[in-house]
C-alpha cells in the first residue's frame, strides 16, 4: 500500500511538472484537464457505472443550448435581424455577447466580458476537452469488468452522439475543425507532435455527420419521460438533416456565394479550398432524404391544441387554399393556432411528451434571462429584450395575405386604433390597439410584446392584467424607467413568446412555469425537407447508412410538408401562385423560417447559409419611437438609438467566430477565419 501511495505521488509530481512544461501545448488537447481524465482514469472505468457518470460528465460541460442572449455560448438572435437590446455598454461591462459580435467587438483576442462561471463566445476548448473525454471512452471502452453488450452499445452510441455534438458546436459557430478521429493526443510530445491543420468544411461535415449515423444505430428510439433531455436516434438523425441542409446551401456549395466569401481562402499547407467551389445539386437531395428519413420514423408530429369556444373562427372568405377550411392536418380547422404554436414554449405542453420536440431541454435560463428579460420593469422585469420591426411585419396577417396585399382593403392599417375589446384562446387584446396589431396571424400574439398589450400574470393575485405602455413618459417608457437604466424596449417590441398567462415576478402568489427549450423541433424538418426538394431539378439515388432514397423535386411534397407548418398557424397553404416557381417558394419558405422559428436560433444561421447576411444586416433597425409621449408621435417608424453600441458592423468574417489568437500562436499550420 505504501508503495502504491509513493507511486502516485510520483505521479502527480511528474504530471504537474508535464502541465506546466506543455502548458503551451493546446488548448484544444484538453491538458487542463489531465488530472480529472488520467490520475482516475482507474476508477472511471472500472465499471459500467463510473464510465456512464464519465460520460454524461462530458455531455454535461456543453452550454445550455438556450443560452443565446446574456453570457450568450453562440451569437445568437441579438447578432441578427430579429433582436437586439438597448444596453449601450460595450467591451468588458457587456453580457451580451450577440451585441458584441454584430457591432464588431469580438475579435480573436476578446470573446466577451463573462466571469469564469458563465460562457462566452470562446467555447472552441470547451468543445475538445469534451473530445477528449469521449475519445478517452471510446479507447478504453472494453474495460470495465461488469461490462455487456448491450452496456457497450449504449455507451458507444450516446459517446459517438457527444463527441459528434462537440464537433457539430465547432462547425456551425467557427467553421472547419482540427479533426482529431480518434486520437487521445498525449500530453507530453514536443510542439511539432500537436501542430495539425484544419479540416475543409466537407470534411469537416462529413466526418460530423458520420458520427451521427454511428451513434443513431446504438441510441434507443425513444427517450423515457424521466431521461428527457438525453439525445435519441431521432435527434440524431435529425442534426444530420439541420447540417445537410446548411451544407447545401449557397454559402457553402459553390457558386456565386460560396466564391464571394471563400474564392480565396486555402489552407497554407497544401492550398485546398477550405470551402467547396463547385456547386453540387446531390447535396440538396442528400440534405432532403435526411429530412424524409426523420419523418419517417412516424415518431413526430405537430403539437397541437383541440379548438374550444374560446378559439377565434377561421377567417371567411378565403380563397387561396382550397383545403384550408379542412379539419386539421388537411387544413387549418379543428385546432387552436394560438395555443398549438405558443404552448410549447411557455411551459403549458409537457415537454417530456411533446411529440414535436425531437430534442430538448429543461432550463432555468427561459424563465430567469428571456422571461425576465421581456418582462415589463413594472411586473419585475427588465423590458429590453427586443424584436425589430422587420419581424413584425413578416408577420402575415389572420387570412394569409401579407400586409401589403391586406392594404388594399384597410384589413392592415397603420393609421387608426382598434374600437372594441377581444379575447380569443385566453389572449386577451384591448380597445384603443394600434391597427398595425390588429387580425394578425397567432403567431404574432403569441410571440411579441407591443405597446398596450397585456401580460397576465395570473400567478399573481395583487399584480395581474398589466397593460404595458411604452410612451416616453409611461411607467415602462424611456422617460418612466430611472435615468440610470436602460429597462425599455427601444424599438416597441419585446419577446413574448416564453412568457405564460401564468408568469409573474412580483406580486402575491407570484411564480413561474417551468420551462423547456426545444434544441431541434419537427417543424424544423418539415420545412427543412421542403427548401431541399425545392432546390432540385433530377433525379438523384442517396443513401444514408443502411437505407437509400431516390429523391426529386416533389411539389406535392413540397406543398404538403411546407402547408403542415401553415396551417397549424391558422393560416392558408401555398397559393397556386406562390407555387409557380422554385424562388417564389424560396421566398416563402424564408418568412416562414423567420416566423416560426423567432429566437430559436435558427436566424443567424439561415441568413448566413441562404447568402443574405449582408443584404438583411445593411437595412436598419427600425421600431417605434421611444421618445414619443403620444400615440400621434409614438407609433412613427424609426432608427432606435445612437450609441456605437447599436452600430452594426456588416463584414464578410461575422459568418464565424474567429479562433482565439492564443490557439493560433501554438499551432502553426492553423489558418484562422477570413478577415480576422
Amino acid at each position: 500500500m505504501r508503495t502504491s501511495i509513493i507511486k502516485r505521488i510520483i505521479f502527480v509530481a511528474t504530471a504537474v511538472q508535464m502541465l506546466f512544461m506543455t502548458t503551451s501545448c493546446k488548448d484544444y488537447l484538453n491538458i487542463d484537464e489531465y488530472f480529472d481524465d488520467e490520475f482516475n482514469i482507474d476508477s472511471a472505468f472500472s465499471n459500467v457505472r463510473n464510465m456512464e457518470a464519465y460520460m454524461w460528465g462530458a455531455a454535461a460541460m456543453f452550454p445550455d443550448e438556450s443560452n443565446t442572449v446574456r453570457y450568450g455560448y453562440t451569437p445568437g438572435p441579438m447578432a441578427t435581424d430579429e433582436g437586439l437590446n438597448g444596453l449601450t455598454g460595450a467591451g468588458s461591462t457587456n453580457v451580451y455577447y450577440g451585441m458584441d459580435f454584430v457591432t464588431g467587438n469580438i475579435s480573436p483576442d476578446f470573446f466577451g466580458g463573462g466571469s469564469s462561471t458563465k460562457y462566452n463566445l470562446n467555447e472552441w476548448g470547451r468543445y475538445y476537452k469534451i473530445i477528449r473525454k469521449c475519445n478517452n471512452i471510446l479507447q478504453n471502452l472494453d474495460r470495465p469488468s461488469d461490462l455487456n453488450n448491450m452496456d457497450r452499445l449504449r455507451i458507444e452510441g450516446y459517446t459517438r452522439f457527444i463527441r459528434a455534438y462537440a464537433y457539430y458546436n465547432i462547425l456551425v459557430d467557427y467553421g472547419p475543425a482540427i479533426l482529431v478521429g480518434d486520437e487521445v493526443v498525449n500530453t507530453n510530445e514536443p510542439i511539432t507532435y500537436y501542430d495539425r491543420p484544419r479540416a475543409t468544411y466537407d470534411e469537416t461535415m462529413d466526418y460530423t455527420c458520420s458520427e451521427f449515423e454511428k451513434a443513431a444505430q446504438f441510441m434507443p428510439l425513444d427517450v423515457s419521460l424521466l431521461d428527457f433531455g438525453r439525445p435519441s436516434k431521432g435527434a440524431a438523425y435529425a442534426l444530420v438533416a439541420r447540417l445537410r441542409l446548411i451544407h447545401a446551401s449557397p454559402l457553402f456549395n459553390g457558386g456565386p456565394v460560396a466564391n464571394a466569401y471563400y474564392g480565396n481562402w486555402t489552407r497554407k499547407t497544401d492550398n485546398v479550398h477550405y470551402v467547396s467551389q463547385q456547386y453540387s445539386e446531390a447535396k440538396w437531395a442528400v440534405a432532403a432524404a435526411a429530412a424524409k428519413r426523420v419523418i419517417d420514423l412516424g415518431q413526430y408530429q405537430l403539437y397541437t391544441v383541440v379548438s374550444d369556444n374560446k378559439t377565434p373562427a377561421l377567417p371567411k372568405g378565403v380563397m387561396s387554399d382550397p383545403n384550408f377550411y379542412e379539419e386539421f392536418p388537411n387544413g387549418a380547422a379543428g385546432i387552436d393556432p394560438l395555443r398549438s404554436y405558443s404552448d410549447i414554449f411557455t411551459g403549458e405542453a409537457v415537454a417530456s411528451i411533446n411529440k414535436e420536440i425531437i430534442w430538448g431541454r429543461n432550463t432555468e435560463y427561459l424563465k430567469t434571462t428571456i422571461s425576465q428579460g421581456a418582462m415589463p420593469p413594472s411586473l419585475g422585469g427588465w423590458g429590453r429584450f427586443c424584436v425589430t420591426q422587420k419581424v413584425v411585419d413578416a408577420y402575415l396577417m389572420d387570412d394569409g395575405r401579407t400586409k401589403e396585399e391586406a392594404s388594399s382593403d384597410n384589413y392592415y392599417s397603420e393609421t387608426g386604433f382598434t374600437t372594441q375589446p377581444r379575447n380569443f384562446s385566453g389572449y386577451p387584446l384591448n380597445s384603443g390597439v394600434y391597427n398595425m396589431y390588429a387580425n394578425r396571424e397567432m403567431r404574432f400574439y403569441a410571440s411579441i410584446g407591443f405597446n398596450e398589450a397585456v401580460w397576465q400574470a395570473l400567478s399573481s393575485t395583487s399584480i395581474n392584467n398589466y397593460t404595458a405602455k411604452y410612451y416616453y413618459q409611461d411607467a415602462d417608457g424611456r422617460g418612466g424607467v430611472t435615468a440610470i437604466s436602460p429597462n425599455y424596449p427601444i424599438t416597441g417590441y419585446v419577446i413574448k413568446k416564453y412568457n405564460h398567462p401564468m408568469d409573474a415576478f412580483q406580486g402575491t402568489g407570484a411564480r413561474h412555469m417551468k420551462k423547456s427549450y426545444s434544441i431541434i423541433r419537427y417543424a424544423e424538418i418539415l420545412l427543412s425537407y421542403a427548401e431541399a426538394l425545392n432546390n432540385l431539378t433530377g433525379s438523384h439515388s442517396i443513401q444514408l447508412g443502411d437505407q437509400n432514397y431516390t429523391i426529386s423535386r416533389d411539389l406535392e411534397a413540397i406543398k404538403n410538408t411546407f402547408n403542415l407548418v401553415r396551417y397549424r398557424a391558422g393560416l392558408p397553404g401555398l397559393s397556386a401562385n406562390q407555387l409557380s416557381s422554385s424562388v417564389t417558394i424560396q421566398k416563402q419558405i424564408e418568412r416562414e423560417r423567420m416566423v416560426e422559428f423567432l429566437w430559436e436560433n435558427r436566424r443567424f444561421y439561415d441568413v448566413r447559409r441562404w447568402g443574405i447576411y449582408e443584404e438583411t444586416e445593411r437595412e436598419p433597425i427600425r421600431g417605434m419611437n421611444p421618445d414619443g409621449a403620444t400615440k400621434e408621435t409614438y407609433y412613427q417608424r424609426v432608427i432606435p438609438g445612437t450609441s456605437s453600441f447599436l452600430t452594426r458592423v456588416v463584414d464578410k468574417k461575422l459568418i464565424w467566430i474567429p479562433i482565439p489568437r492564443a490557439e493560433m500562436r501554438r499551432l502553426p499550420s492553423v489558418d484562422q477565419n477570413p478577415g480576422y
